[in-house]
């Protein structure tokens, strides 16, 4: 859903907001205060272009995002804040254990367990935030 006439960035930070809810916010905030163009590159180029793209949904691209961070199995910050994003756009918590299930398989092991682990470090943070 593109608006008219919106800048790549202020387009970049709807679909960023829509992927991470106020979480959003404070990743650009904290980027930003290190380097201004950073944070301008972080919601211009994945967001404002990546995820602005027609091809997948939101669910859809999270459900690759996820997969991908299990496999780099060197991001787990950036894996947490999808495993949240991907709650929030819809997955459900099993179908992210599936997506890290799989990830076994190509990624091996002991990237799937890191990626299992820092999931439900999430999933108990969120029980936390609910209660």
């Amino acid at each position: 859903m593109e608006i008219q006439n919106e800048t790549r960035h202020a387009r970049g930070l709807r679909l960023l907001s829509a992927v991470d809810g106020r979480g959003s916010e404070e990743v650009v905030a904290k980027v930003a205060a290190i380097s201004p163009d950073f944070a301008r590159c972080l919601v211009e180029f994945p967001f404002g272009d990546v995820y602005a793209r027609s091809g997948l949904d939101l669910k859809q691209r999270e459900i690759a995002t996820i997969a991908a961070l299990v496999a780099l199995g060197n991001a787990l910050p950036q894996f947490k804040v999808h495993v949240a994003a991907g709650l929030h756009v819809g997955l459900t918590r099993g179908e992210i254990l599936e997506i890290i299930f799989q990830m076994a398989v190509y990624a091996g092991f002991p990237a799937a367990l890191n990626g299992l682990f820092a999931a439900q470090e999430v999933f108990t943070a969120e029980d936390a935030k609910a209660a």
